[in-house]
């Protein structure tokens, strides 16, 4: 049998019991703000997206109660409903920031779930700072951990348990109840790679369930429900059942010494990351060279089975917007055609764009020499242009990755577009103002004031 005190769980769980916010390094903090600041930005943007309406009408039945609020529109709704809606917004778009080596995107489900279950329990924002480092630090150490492709849809899965542990950190739930309200989460945890492979909008309410999911866990453990407790080593763990193959070197080495929140990367482009390299290194060649997209013959993008897998899909005169947002050839027309990459590049009369689908069938991505199956570095790419001049650039990290990170002032530019694009747009005053709360958020006794700036009805 196991020994459950020497297990990846007890220590995750010594982690959390353990680790308070005067513990958290200033570089932690500010890691936490930070992604704070970009998880709400494109939460906001996030509402424009029509299917918004159908996950709250979907979501309509379960109850009355006013616990939380969903960000933008500001309706007050029961808590895990709140969640699910504002953890959609944030995915929905591609926009929201990732883990790289665990290939998760820690802060949708995680941010949607604290700041629901904060408001309902008036929680600070120290609190709500401590949750997410603890909460980013559980979902990212499970899922840097495998050594095999993804099955699962690892951004709602692992986001899931880090949301649980992360809501338990912020308001000091320890012992059983915490054991128990992993083995909840656990037992819940839910979403695959089907829904990517097909491009549905499914793959965004992957987050949705799983925001839900963590706060029923919490509810039913404060409750004093029972949960299984070997939930990563154990026969039918997370390791053995989830993911063919892993290794915890990387969970052993960073464990209560590195905090994850500051090895997380920004998305400067709303689609896949996967797809950023291909952006990166366009607009590299594009301002050193100074060619047109009409004297382009060819591009090659050479990266990770990942990269691949997840972008490498043809483009097509059919796409809808979660097919565009992932497919390689329209990633790269669009950027070379507009110079960068937004939200209104996926409406609808975009991806019909005759000059883009031209462009994009030139497109060609193509396996380098990596064999890790998690890699999203690194990549190459050559344009050919019609006159027979070649031009080439080898990225070993993508804009955004903590080795190239955005500045200041491009993460405020990001912030400031997001929720320009809002379904309803926020002006610069309700911006300044977001920015300077959350640049102020240890200072902040309950943070429904920090909600309340993200309301505009």
């Amino acid at each position: 049998m196991t020994d459950i005190n020497n297990t990846a769980i007890q220590k995750l769980i010594s982690h959390i019991e353990n680790t308070d916010y005067d513990d958290l390094p200033e570089s932690a903090v500010l890691a936490a703000k930070t992604f704070i600041l970009d998880s709400i930005g494109v939460g906001i943007s996030g509402s424009r997206v029509d299917k918004v309406d159908l996950v709250k009408q979907g979501l309509s039945h379960y109850g009355a109660s006013k616990q939380a609020q969903i960000w933008v529109t500001g309706e007050w709704v029961p808590t895990n409903v709140a969640a699910a809606v504002n953890g959609y917004q944030i995915h929905n778009q591609e926009w929201d920031c990732v883990h790289e080596p665990a290939v998760v995107h820690p802060m949708a489900v995680i941010l949607s779930a604290l700041m629901s279950y904060g408001q309902r329990e008036n929680i600070s924002g120290k609190q709500l700072l401590l949750g997410c480092v603890i909460a980013v630090d559980v979902a990212t150490l499970i899922g840097a951990s495998a050594t095999s492709g993804l099955k699962f849809f690892r951004p709602s899965v692992c986001g899931c348990l880090g949301a649980t542990a992360g809501i338990c950190a912020m308001l000091s739930i320890k012992g059983e109840t915490l054991k128990n309200a992993l083995g909840i989460a656990y037992s819940q945890i839910s979403g695959t790679m089907q829904a990517h492979v097909e491009g549905s909008p499914m793959l965004a309410l992957q987050i949705s369930v799983n925001s839900n999911n963590a706060i029923n866990a919490v509810d039913m453990a404060r409750a004093g429900f029972e949960g299984p407790k070997d939930i990563l080593e154990g026969p039918f763990g997370y390791f053995n059942l989830f993911e063919d193959s892993h290794d915890l070197t990387y969970f052993n080495q960073n464990i209560g010494k590195n905090f994850q929140i500051e090895q997380v990367s920004h998305k400067p482009f709303p689609t896949g990351r996967a797809g950023h390299g291909t952006v990166d290194g366009l607009q590299e060649l594009q301002t050193k060279h100074g060619f047109r997209a009409e004297q382009i013959k060819q591009i090659r993008v050479s990266a990770t089975p990942l990269i691949n897998r997840l972008v490498g899909r043809p483009i097509k005169p059919d796409m809808d917007v979660s097919y565009a947002k992932l497919c390689n050839g329209y990633i790269a027309a669009t950027a070379l055609l507009t110079g960068t990459v937004t939200v209104q590049d996926f409406d609808a009369d975009k991806l019909i764009d005759a000059k883009r689908l031209a462009l994009g069938a030139k497109v060609i991505t193509e396996l380098n020499q990596v064999s890790d199956p998690n890699a999203l570095a690194p990549v190459s790419v050559s344009v050919e242009l019609n006159s027979g001049q070649q031009f080439t650039i080898s990225l070993p990290a993508i804009l955004g990755n903590p080795q190239r990170p955005l500045s200041r002032k491009a993460q405020e530019d990001k912030f400031r577009a997001a929720c320009l694009s809002a379904k309803t747009p926020f002006n610069a005053t309700q911006i300044d103002n977001l920015i300077n709360s959350i640049d102020e958020l240890d200072q902040i006794q309950n943070i429904s004031t920090l909600t309340a700036l993200t309301i505009n009805n």
